[in-house]
């Protein structure tokens, strides 16, 4: 009988783990760690990042047009496009999942970046957009210093920093 117990416990564990690395898949690990080591970035972040966004739904289009993994507007994606040289970019090619992976990549780097290493404000303007977190630095409401935000008005933004750093502790426990 003890040992029916023990087996018992070792199965429902190993069932449960496996739950867990299901819920937390690594898709599209070489695009990932290749992109995340030219940017210099966790690759967890990167994972986080959509599966917050996505849940690695690479044909996902938001209420508000983004496309594809990592949800890139097209302007940005033209923008991303220009800077990484991807010759004859439409915004079609955002649903291709290296191509949403690099332009959200550089992107999330480059909003790094702008705020002197701050991923949370990183994390604040890809969800808000540059031009709302801009508004909140520049209004004493929000922002005591006009360099970190220290109340976000928009509780979609809130709460999408805080589900892409949950998912990104999950990553780096099991990877």
């Amino acid at each position: 009988m003890k040992y029916k117990r023990l087996i018992l416990i070792i199965l429902i564990i190993l069932v449960v783990t496996k739950s867990v690395y299901m819920l937390y898949p690594m898709p599209y690990k070489e695009y990932i760690f290749e992109l995340a080591d030219e940017y210099d970035l966790e690759p967890t972040l990167i994972y986080a990042i959509i599966q917050t966004e996505t849940h690695f739904d690479y044909m996902a289009v938001s209420r508000s047009n983004a496309k594809g993994l990592m949800q890139i507007m097209d302007m940005t994606g033209e923008w991303g496009a220009d800077e990484l040289d991807i010759d004859d970019f439409t915004p079609e090619m955002l649903f291709n999942p290296y191509v949403n992976i690099r332009i959200g990549t550089w992107y999330i780097d480059k909003l790094i970046s702008q705020y002197d290493a701050n991923v949370d404000m990183a994390l604040m303007a890809y969800n808000a957009g540059s031009g709302n977190v801009a508004k909140w630095l520049a209004d004493t409401k929000y922002s005591s210093d006009g360099k970190t935000v220290h109340t976000i008005p928009f509780n979609e933004t809130k709460n999408y920093i805080k589900k892409v750093n949950f998912h990104k502790r999950i990553y780096d426990l099991l990877y």
